[in-house]
């Protein structure tokens, strides 16, 4: 924002204007008794109150919190040339005294008030002092994983947007308070394990606008309900890594701000500018063990997810505040001057209200003060610069700004730490720990199967080795043999016939002699028989000790194969604890899984209660019917007027008093305001069953179907659709409606709508009809199942948890059928191919997709006529995830039942080798 009106300007760079060098500081003789604020080290927490701005405790680790008070610090700008020139007569109408942090506001020349501030920054005072004492202990606060804000606070031209938003291009030592912020979180954080998300925003005419995306030019505000952060969904974030591409992004926004030329200043902003920088550290030693080896295999010892803070730095650069007449705002100027004024007056009342400790404090009158709930009174480390200008001329201006930040000195805030275990990282580490498991497994497999290999090929040729050996010595030792008995026998022979020629030379020779030389001639060949008798027992011994040798070498190597064999046994042994080990952590994954997907279901179910409570609130009258209307117009709009918010009383007293059928006759008006006003009482009486036989039998849903084809309003057929879907709760209207091809103009409407909310509408009314048994063939005939699929283009959560409702209703008719024998053949939801979409979204993140698509799976696998689809289709996996790890006991049993029930699933799975 500009420093003042004139020549002089602050936005994005130097101050360009001349200083007022040497100027004496101006002595008042009479102070009044200062305004002393609640010292910072003695502020206890402020007591709550049930419409604070930060009522509603953070998502900390702590419910406790640390009391800590909004600090205030003030800035004086410098004269401009204009001021010289104007002023040069009067003095300054503020006079610092920076030592006692003490401010004197002059009433005139010898009366004046005096103020005491955390801080006090002289017109001297530098761009890095101001960080040091304003913004530096918020952002230590932020890299510690508290919220944190920095707001600046002043008339128009006073330096709010130079003391934060100055980029320092043309002198580094003109960087603003968010450079230097982004300088000291780059300096602190590791980007490798830490990480920096930034969205730039601004606040104009009450409407909130993306400055990095000028198109996202409506982002709505997310409140949650149980710990009240405020979120915008809608914007964009940025991850940054370095500063240069911070400084790019702060020059892109501050390029489409709007800004505009006034008396007061050259460059007004005409919009409050927000900056949000989200930091998130992961805490050191706080981190999950994954480590411990044994040998070469690693393997988990510990499942600890680790922690991460997050702190969230919130700049706000605020439109200054001013006066019409000073400002000259004309025309469209004007409008924004006083769009600013009133957000700023909203601020203002809840800075008043906390500071007395009120009991309400109006935070919703404006959505700026929606923006900065937890700033004030809520769980952010708040430090505020009110800049101001010493013009005699906007002494009621600088006198409201000092007061502004004396009521804000008088706000406490509560603390609180923002600590989450990291499940999402555990899961990447989980993953990547899988992934070398897997890896060390096959490649220990493979070293195994391969040394197996070589064994086994080493003793197949040993064992031959020792077969050929064993065979040359059997076939030797028969050799042997056979030489030996033929060696007996030619000595046998020999010996008969060496006795028969002794026995035939024994008749001529005398007694005595002829007895000796008998004797002689036995002894001689009897002896060397012996001889070779004794050799061919040695060569025996010798065949027999190489036989032993190679049987006790064959059974040496069949030890070893058996010790190889108890080897592998051990192996096989250890690589089945392995994957043990893997199926465990499968599990715990997909557990974890389970549970964030729990968290996301819950946090989108949140998101669209909290969306639903925000149309309520916001929702006014029927808005205003111009012209000269006849009676029962007036009738309408004054029952409107009274409505309120729509509630349900207001609504049947309208049906009393005007009467359905005049109520009925506007739905074909032909303003086309008149019509959505009348479709939304028609939707609201819908709402209860006992209007719903009344608005059928006047003609009601006629009216609905025809405003389907032949209205092109985008409201209308949202506001119609919801009507239809809650007539369609009653099977006696569901009946109707397919008489009146209703289910073919929906799904028409469908076709042609790119609204989510009338997408969930429509999803819901064909999600009703396909629980009418009667009405499977008709519905599925004139289009609704590949109406209801047509749908899941939107992809917004709750109009899949709609379409997969249906499914889940048309599958469960089904079975009902297919159980009383009234149903033959495949599914009809298979045959028009949901199938494909069905097993896609068995594991979605959101619980309410998740249960119906889990119930749909359930029922259609019941029937055996699906089994072979379900199976080629991999319904089969998601059916044994179900009956494992689904958190519904009831579906889990279903789930079970029906696998152990199917021949076709039982005989797969044992295929597949599926425990179960």
């Amino acid at each position: 924002m500009a420093a003042s009106g004139g020549g002089s300007s602050y936005r994005n760079g130097t101050y360009r204007g001349s200083l007022k060098g040497d100027r004496p500081l101006s002595v008042n003789s009479n102070p009044k008794t200062s305004v002393k604020p609640k010292p910072f080290s003695s502020s206890g927490p402020r007591r709550s109150s049930t419409g604070s701005i930060g009522a509603s405790t953070g998502a900390a680790c702590d419910d406790a919190g640390v009391p800590g008070r909004v600090r205030v610090a003030v800035r004086l700008r410098p004269r401009s040339a204009e001021e010289m020139m104007a002023d040069a007569d009067f003095a300054d109408c503020v006079e610092l005294q920076p030592e006692l942090k003490r401010l004197k506001l002059r009433r005139n020349n010898w009366d004046s008030d005096t103020y005491e501030f955390d801080e006090v920054l002289t017109e001297f005072a530098s761009q890095k002092r101001v960080y040091e004492v304003v913004a530096k202990p918020v952002v230590e606060s932020v890299l510690d994983g508290y919220n944190g804000t920095i707001m600046a606070y002043g008339q128009t031209g006073t330096g709010k947007t130079y003391t934060l938003g100055c980029l320092g291009e043309e002198d580094t030592a003109a960087r603003g308070i968010m450079v230097r912020a982004m300088e000291d979180i780059l300096a602190d954080v590791s980007l490798e394990t830490d990480s920096i998300c930034v969205s730039y925003l601004q606040l104009y005419m009450e409407s909130i606008q993306d400055l990095l995306d000028p198109a996202n030019d409506n982002i709505s505000i997310m409140e949650d309900p149980k710990t009240g952060d405020v979120s915008l969904p809608g914007a964009n974030i940025v991850e940054i890594r370095n500063q240069q591409s911070f400084v790019e992004l702060l020059r892109l926004g501050e390029s489409h701000r709007f800004a505009a030329n006034t008396k007061l200043n050259a460059e007004s902003s005409r919009s409050h500018a927000i900056l949000m920088v989200h930091v998130e550290r992961s805490v050191k030693g706080k981190h999950s063990a994954l480590s411990g080896e044994n040998g070469n295999n690693a393997h988990i010892t510990t499942l600890k997810p680790a922690i991460i803070r997050k702190g969230k730095l919130v700049v706000v650069d605020l439109a200054g505040s001013e006066r019409i007449d000073k400002s000259g705002s004309e025309g469209h100027t004007l409008e924004e001057a006083k769009s600013i004024n009133l957000s700023l007056s909203a601020l203002g009342k809840c800075i008043n209200a906390l500071a007395e400790n009120s009991v309400h404090v109006p935070v919703r009158d404006s959505k700026l003060t929606r923006l900065l709930r937890d700033s004030f009174g809520g769980t952010a480390r708040t430090s505020l610069v009110v800049t101001i200008g010493p013009s005699p001329r906007h002494r009621g201006e600088t006198a409201s700004t000092i007061t502004f930040g004396q009521r804000a000195m008088k706000v406490e805030n509560m603390l609180k730490l923002k600590e989450e275990f990291d499940y999402k990282g555990l899961s990447r580490r989980l993953d990547v720990q899988l992934d070398k498991l897997i890896a060390e497994h096959e490649r220990q497999q493979k070293s195994f199967e391969d040394e197996i290999k070589r064994i086994t090929t080493e003793a197949k040729n040993s064992i031959s080795e020792v077969e050929r050996s064993y065979a040359d010595a059997l076939e030797d030792r028969l050799k042997y043999q056979k030489h030996y008995m033929e060696s007996i026998k030619k000595l046998e022979e020999q010996l008969v016939n060496n006795q028969q020629k002794n026995g035939i030379e024994k008749v001529p020779v005398g007694l005595e002699d002829g007895g000796s030389a008998l004797t002689s001639n036995i002894e001689s060949p009897m002896i060397s028989t012996i001889k070779e008798v004794a050799e061919l027992k040695k060569l025996l011994q010798k065949e027999s000790l190489l036989r032993k040798a190679a049987e006790e070498e064959v059974n040496s190597l069949k030890s070893q194969v058996a010790q190889w064999k108890r080897s592998e046994t051990s192996e096989n042994l250890k690589i089945l604890k392995l994957r043990e080990m893997l199926e465990d952590e499968a599990r715990q994954k997909e557990k974890l899984e389970a549970e964030i997907a729990i968290l996301h279901g819950q946090l989108l179910q949140i998101s669209f209660e909290a969306d639903e409570t925000g149309r309520r609130l916001d929702r006014g009258g029927f808005g205003k019917v111009s012209g000269d209307l006849d009676s029962l117009l007036s009738q309408v709009k004054h029952q409107q007027q009274e409505s309120g918010n729509g509630e349900k009383a207001s609504i049947a007293k309208l049906f009393e008093q005007v009467g359905l059928q005049k109520i009925l006759s506007l739905l074909e008006s032909e303003d086309a305001d008149l019509q959505i006003h009348a479709v939304k009482v028609v939707a609201n009486l819908a709402a209860e069953e006992t209007n719903q036989e009344k608005i059928v039998e006047a003609g009601g849903l006629t009216s609905l179907l025809m405003l389907l084809r032949s209205s092109e309003n985008e409201t209308i057929h949202r506001v119609a659709a919801g009507a239809i879907a809650n007539l369609a709760m009653n099977e006696t209207n569901q009946e109707l409606i397919m008489d009146q091809r209703g289910i073919s103009l929906l799904s028409m409407t469908a076709a042609n709508a790119e609204d989510p909310q009338t997408l969930r509408m429509v999803a819901g009314a064909i999600a009703n009809l396909c629980g009418n048994d009667k009405l499977q063939m008709k519905l599925r005939g004139e289009g609704g199942i590949k109406g209801l699929l047509g749908m899941v283009r939107c992809r917004n959560p709750d109009v899949l948890a709609q379409v997969a409702r249906g499914i889940a209703n048309f599958a469960k008719c089904e079975s009902r059928a297919s159980t009383q024998g009234t149903k033959t053949g495949r599914s009809l939801l298979i045959e028009d191919g949901a199938l494909p979409w069905i097993v896609q979204n068995a594991n979605n993140e959101a619980s309410p997709i998740r249960r119906h698509i889990e119930l749909a799976l359930c029922h259609l696998a019941q029937h055996e006529a699906n089994a072979k689809d379900m199976i080629s289709g991999g319904a089969l996996w998601e059916l044994v995830r179900i009956s494992r790890d689904c958190s519904r006991e009831d579906i889990r049993t279903l789930a079970h039942r029906t696998l152990t029930s199917s021949s076709a699933f039982l005989a797969e799975m044992r295929r597949l080798r599926i425990d179960y």
